[in-house]
């Protein structure tokens, strides 16, 4: 309701995981290379964690969206499969039809793929979001899938993406088998007083180039003392900002507009 008092052309604070509105801060830059790096060298194995909103997911989907198609990929989305079902999701996602509908048909079926993608000079890639919600069943599947390979490299790429929570995991004695196949990592920190100042201000740009709408300093540091660098956070608490500018008649977001959007979020 406030894009036209802005002079916005879209919503540039919303949380879904939109690449456009990507800001590549140096940690996520730097972590969007690891993956990169990860899946292009057939590293096997890599893992990339964060806080809950860190901006795991939008980085995951920017990364399928820039690789090219020499690079098969499938994004898996539900923690909560079983290991017949992940199996499944990975095939439809690949778009392949195995002729057996089990575990020992969905694997060959994947195998086949593998096999086929790398003798055509491509390579395949699987990333599995919340990955520390899998079950341990699930997580010793996605291990076995590891051993899909030739003498010189490593058939599929898997990215595990979560929570913090899936490093404690995968330091058990019992998951130490996948723990030693993670080669390449990756923890993404929260954003500095001067990364959610840029973050803002480049989400208002991709919204709106000709935007007339501005956060004061006063207003930023607000955001950021109460968001403590989390990209969702600072989403929810700026898209509440904006609309109580609005109702101020304001252009500029002010600190007592911050206030009044973290007591809406606050309830």
């Amino acid at each position: 309701m406030y894009l036209k008092h802005f002079q916005l052309d879209e919503m540039p604070f919303n949380i879904t995981p939109d690449p456009r509105f990507l800001y590549y801060a140096p940690h996520h830059r730097e972590a969007y290379d690891h993956l990169l790096y990860g899946i292009t060298q057939r590293k096997g194995f890599i893992e990339l964690t964060g806080e809950v909103g860190s901006g795991k997911t939008t980085l995951c989907r920017a990364l399928l969206a820039s690789l090219g198609d020499e690079i098969r990929t499938a994004l898996i989305l539900n923690p909560t499969f079983s290991e017949t079902q992940l199996l499944r999701a990975m095939l439809h996602d690949f778009g392949l039809s195995p002729k057996v509908s089990d575990r020992f048909g969905y694997v060959a079926c994947l195998n086949a793929f593998l096999l086929d993608c790398y003798q055509h000079g491509q390579n395949v890639a699987l990333l599995i979001d919340e990955a520390q919600d899998l079950a341990p069943g699930v997580l010793e599947q996605v291990r076995l899938l590891s051993n899909l390979e030739t003498d010189q490299h490593k058939l599929i790429q898997i990215v595990l993406c979560g929570q913090p929570e899936l490093q404690t995991r995968l330091n058990k004695p019992d998951l130490r088998q996948l723990r030693q196949r993670i080669t390449v990592r990756y923890n993404l920190p929260p954003l500095t007083y001067a990364e959610t100042v840029a973050y803002i201000q480049h989400r208002i740009e991709v919204a709106g180039p000709h935007s007339s709408v501005s956060f004061l300093p006063a207003a930023t540091k607000a955001v950021h003392r109460y968001a403590k660098g989390c990209p969702r956070l600072i989403n929810a608490v700026c898209d509440n900002a904006l609309l109580a500018a609005y109702v101020y008649g304001q252009q500029a977001v002010s600190a007592n507009c911050v206030k009044k959007a973290i007591q809406q979020l606050e309830g």
